[in-house]
């Protein structure tokens, strides 16, 4: 995280703004790994707190390009004096058609970080943290209209169950569901204290793992996180031009193995071999991490939040 950078005009001190924000994770070993040319265009997918785009933008020369996507509005205040880049306010999903609308059709790397910022876990008003006693939101994008309120008041029994089971892997996910279709109408929830009274009956094992495990899920359905990443990822071969390279961290098992049979088979679903196939699928991307890249030890201690990161890179054939 000290990477640095003597051009003029560049604030590119990755702790000044990040500082509080949010710690990127796997830096050094993220930044090696886009094997960054000093006039190539990248994308960071996910700016945050700045501190990826600062160690790509150190890398870069006068002539190289940064589009940084971000579809939180704080993430903006975090932006380097650097007019090699260009800040867009969106979802990362709408990558493709972004970098189109500025003329750019291929870039040589994309990065992509998918874990919440600590920012956002530490302002209680966001509704990410079960630490405070703000509203029941949860949205990165604050202009998109479902919340984790709306979830928990709208959502059925069956859909609930789902999202618990899939996203949380909370172990009594049926209880759950049933528990909260069964009581909402007696108990609105538009708090995080609300909804963890809610749902207190029913809590199993350690509480504060438990609140977690569902507070995950909804977030992940709130922001449509999977979709997201789905739709990214199926733009990576058509945006990325030959010898590019993307690498993205993961944080959940669900976000990994999409991204896993993505870089394998360009699919994401698990496909078995077939000894019969004759034809072989044309391959895309030429996997370069065999097996994820994790937090050292000494990261480890700095920052207990990368213990479940996970960084995976493919190159474009």
């Amino acid at each position: 995280m000290d990477a640095q950078n003597g051009k003029k005009g560049s604030d590119l001190d990755v702790n000044q703004s990040a500082a509080g924000y949010h710690i990127p994770v796997l830096f050094h070993e993220t930044i090696d790994a886009l094997n960054i040319r000093p006039d190539g265009i990248y994308v960071d997918c996910t700016f945050g707190g700045g501190g990826h785009s600062r160690g790509i933008l150190a890398k870069l020369g006068e002539k190289g390009k940064l589009f940084a996507f971000d579809q939180d509005a704080d993430a903006e205040q975090n932006l380097p004096r650097d007019e090699r880049i260009v800040f867009v306010p969106q979802n990362f999903r709408h990558m493709q058609r972004f970098l189109r609308l500025h003329k750019v059709n291929a870039v040589d790397g994309i990065l992509a970080d998918l874990g919440v910022s600590s920012h956002q876990f530490d302002q209680g008003d966001r509704g990410f943290s079960t630490r405070f006693t703000g509203p029941f939101d949860m949205r990165m994008d604050r202009r998109q209209p479902l919340t984790a309120a709306v979830i928990v008041a709208t959502y059925t029994e069956q859909q609930l169950h789902k999202i618990f089971e899939q996203y949380g892997e909370v172990s009594n996910s049926k209880t759950l569901a049933k528990h909260i279709a069964q009581h909402r109408n007696h108990q609105p929830v538009t708090t995080i204290e609300q909804f963890k009274s809610l749902v207190s009956p029913v809590v199993k094992g350690n509480p504060n793992k438990y609140l977690a495990q569902v507070f995950q899920a909804l977030r992940m359905e709130v922001n449509d996180e999977m979709g997201a990443l789905k739709e990214m990822l199926a733009q990576v071969p058509q945006v990325l031009a030959p010898g590019g390279r993307v690498a993205i961290i993961t944080f959940h098992s669900i976000e990994d193995r999409l991204v896993k049979n993505f870089f394998r088979q360009g699919s994401f679903e698990e496909v078995p071999d077939n000894p019969f196939e004759s034809v072989r699928r044309q391959e895309i991307l030429n996997i370069i991490t065999r097996k994820p890249v994790t937090a050292t030890d000494e990261e480890l201690k700095r920052n207990s939040r990368s213990r479940s990161a996970k960084l995976r890179v493919a190159e474009k054939i």
